[in-house]
């Protein structure tokens, strides 16, 4: 399976850098992607971000959203795909398993985190099936736990409505990216598994109440 373990090369980031603007400027025009809680974006360091999961695109959406350059777990399954493979590997996406099961992944995770790189995940799981936030699965606590950095709650709004699960292509829409306050690794250590849970839960939901609202949604449509 394929993996990093090493520091991306100057033509990666170059691939990279030219994905983000091509994928930037697509966002802008067709989804009119805007963007809020920046200042929350840790400066430096590790960090997991930690995000709602709306539409096959939200990797994108986020990539666009953080100025550092954050890579993701994806299912294992999508490296099996020549071509898609390739281009998410030389992103950076780390295979796991759909249940975060996967050692070897989780491994390739923390190191990327102990050298100051920021992922993504989606502790849903998968894909909304109505746009709503769904229950977290605990699959994310041992690795928050053993990783020692900062949790940023994420949210994407407008996605599920852009392309849901059930379509096959995107259609234009509005889509809003709400990044919310960091939660420190002491404050982590403090809480129980089912407390990391809900105050994750909430926190996200919350950014993707503000980034509803930002679409004109009110909040019981959300």
């Amino acid at each position: 399976m394929p993996r990093s373990t090493t520091q991306p090369s100057l033509l990666n980031n170059l691939f990279y850098g030219t994905l983000k603007l091509f994928f930037g400027v697509l966002s802008a025009i067709m989804f009119r992607l805007k963007i809020s809680g920046r200042e929350y974006e840790p400066a430096t360091g590790g960090a997991l971000l930690m995000s709602n999961h709306e539409s096959f695109l939200d990797p994108v959406y986020v990539g666009v959203a953080f100025r550092r350059r954050p890579t993701y777990l994806a299912r294992a399954s999508l490296f099996r795909n020549a071509a898609f493979g390739r281009i998410i590997s030389a992103v950076g996406a780390i295979p796991i398993d759909r249940d975060g099961s996967g050692i070897s992944g989780l491994k390739e995770t923390l190191r990327r985190l102990k050298r100051g790189e920021m992922v993504l995940i989606f502790p849903e799981g998968t894909r909304s099936p109505d746009g709503r936030v769904q229950p977290l699965k605990p699959g994310f606590v041992a690795l928050a736990r053993r990783a020692d950095v900062p949790l940023v709650p994420v949210a994407i709004a407008g996605a599920y409505d852009a392309w849901p699960r059930q379509r096959r292509l995107p259609r234009p829409g509005r889509v809003c990216v709400e990044i919310g306050a960091p939660i420190a690794p002491d404050t982590i250590a403090g809480w129980s598994d089912e407390e990391l849970i809900a105050q994750l839960q909430t926190r996200i939901e919350a950014c993707h109440a503000a980034a509803q609202q930002r679409r004109g949604v009110r909040a019981d449509k959300a």
